[in-house]
């Protein structure tokens, strides 16, 4: 019988830590019951001392979904493990993850501490989390530059004092695939009482091995991986949880199974893109666009003579359907509903009535309306509460003339209009609006999203704007992509801090 490999889901709290990627807490349940239907065995629902919004988010996720075990993260302080378990109550299976940096930089630079005091505050830590559960994750931050000899008087330690999981994080991405397989394969091997917990994996992408260290662990003895949807993260990102899922599914011959429900991974994977207004890059493994696109002739003769000449994996066992119900401006709102449920998106029949009114405006504009477009529309409602807002926009551009744009805006029920000229529309119009809002901004980062289905299709733009002193990060979508572009500009204004 093939042996069972938890996976333990981040999105929520390392995920959610890259910079503009912030969830409100009715958008985290959204991800979270989805994360539910799509089968994974944890999820980190957040760091509950850290912030009001990270405590009432864990609390209502412990309400919203049923099965997963609920996990909050804490330091090992006494407090954080207080607020955790308060943030918990609600949870029909809850875990504890605390823990400390054990590597000697940790050691010296951050705790300015012992080898011996570091196992002293784990074994602690450990010990007055299990007065509150019976499921207790213990990480030992940095574990991938931790001596493996020190590591295991740790783990062995932390299991002793009651941790049912420990966490083996390779937190910097550095370690190469080999070493860190042999680093489980040595805890496996030398701690006395490893069979009393499941060791788990925690790896970053820093230098593109997150993955490849994932399954180097798997093989070597953990039973637990802690991966991202998309691989989403701090800095280069985490362990991508579809990744994990389909090798497993497509590698028989290493005798593992995850109760992962493979055809809920793509729309997963599109809601968090949408939600986080993230996109996901073209040629990303499983779920990028290109990922079953074929444009070598070499490769297209032979997918069209037996598909699995180059695939080896069928579309629809991600839930990626060509046949799919295609929706146009005569599609009704089953349609649209049938699709966002789909998508994993349920909506009061109020907002499906306002989704499906901004539905037939862009399908009157498109041919056809594809699911990142119905993504945006379900999100739409995040400028109904904005402070300004885009009344209209004109520009007139062309090849050996100067762009010219006038828009106008509404800031708190208060009507302002401005012109200006640039190089280029989005410049012109970015230049209008910085007449009305005369702050010094400086535009950081502008990024178009690839379209994908045609000339028509809606432009999706993330930008980073720097004021204050702070960076602050906008999003617009539109099939108008100037109009996008200082959406998005428009988005980074309203977070200000007034």
């Amino acid at each position: 019988m093939s042996e069972r490999l938890f996976i333990f889901d981040t999105t929520l709290r390392d995920g959610e830590q890259v910079p503009g990627c912030q969830l409100n807490t009715v958008e985290k349940i959204q991800v979270a019951r989805q994360l539910e239907a799509l089968g994974v065995d944890v999820i980190e629902a957040g760091f509950p001392v850290s912030s009001p919004g990270d405590f009432n988010s864990v609390v209502e996720i412990s309400k919203a979904v049923t099965w997963p075990t609920i996990c909050a993260l804490t330091r090992a302080v006494e407090k954080d493990i207080d607020v955790a378990a308060e943030a918990l109550k609600y949870a029909k299976r809850k875990r504890i993850h605390t823990g400390i940096g054990t590597s000697d930089s940790h050691i010296k630079y951050k705790f300015n501490s012992t080898r011996e005091e570091i196992i002293e505050r784990a074994v602690a830590a450990v010990k007055y989390a299990r007065r509150y559960v019976d499921d207790v994750e213990f990480y030992a931050e940095d574990a991938g530059r931790t001596d493996n000899e020190y590591l295991a008087r740790v783990v062995e330690a932390v299991i002793k004092a009651g941790a049912t999981v420990v966490n083996i994080p390779d937190t910097t991405g550095y370690c190469l695939p080999a070493e860190y397989g042999a680093k489980i394969k040595y805890l496996m091997e030398h701690v006395d009482g490893i069979d009393r917990a499941i060791i788990s994996t925690h790896c970053h992408n820093d230098l593109g091995m997150a993955t490849a260290n994932t399954m180097s662990g798997v093989l070597n003895g953990a039973r637990q991986v802690e991966v991202t949807i998309n691989g989403i993260g701090e800095r280069a990102g985490n362990t991508s949880l579809e990744e994990i899922a389909m090798i497993v599914k497509c590698h028989n011959d290493i005798d593992i199974q995850t109760n992962i429900n493979t055809q809920k991974i793509y729309p997963t994977s599109r809601m968090v893109s949408s939600l986080m207004n993230m996109p996901v890059q073209p040629n990303k493994a499983i779920v990028g666009r290109n990922a079953f696109a074929h444009s070598s002739g070499i490769h297209q003769d032979g997918v069209l003579k037996n598909v699995q000449t180059y695939e080896i994996i069928d579309p629809k066992d991600v839930g990626i359907d060509d046949n799919a119900i295609v929706l146009t401006a005569r599609s009704g709102r089953a349609a649209l509903k049938h699709r966002l449920s789909v998508l994993g998106v349920d909506l009061s029949q109020e907002k499906l009535d306002k989704v499906y009114e901004e539905f037939l405006k862009l399908a009157d504009k498109k041919k056809e309306i594809n699911d990142d477009d119905v993504l945006v529309l379900a999100g739409a409602d995040r400028t109904e509460n904005h402070h300004i807002k885009l009344e209209y926009l004109q520009v007139t551009s062309g090849v050996g003339v100067r762009s010219v744009a006038s828009l106008g805006l509404n800031i708190a029920g208060e009507k302002f209009e401005a012109a200006a000229s640039g190089n280029g529309p989005v410049d012109a119009a970015i230049k209008a609006l910085k007449k009305i809002i005369n702050r010094q901004m400086v535009l950081k980062e502008f990024t178009i999203q690839a379209i994908s289905k045609g000339s028509d299709d809606v432009g999706k733009v993330h930008m980073q704007v720097e004021y204050d002193g702070h960076v602050y990060y906008g999003f617009g979508a539109n099939t108008d992509i100037v109009a996008a572009s200082v959406e998005a500009y428009i988005d980074c204004i309203n977070k200000f801090k007034h």
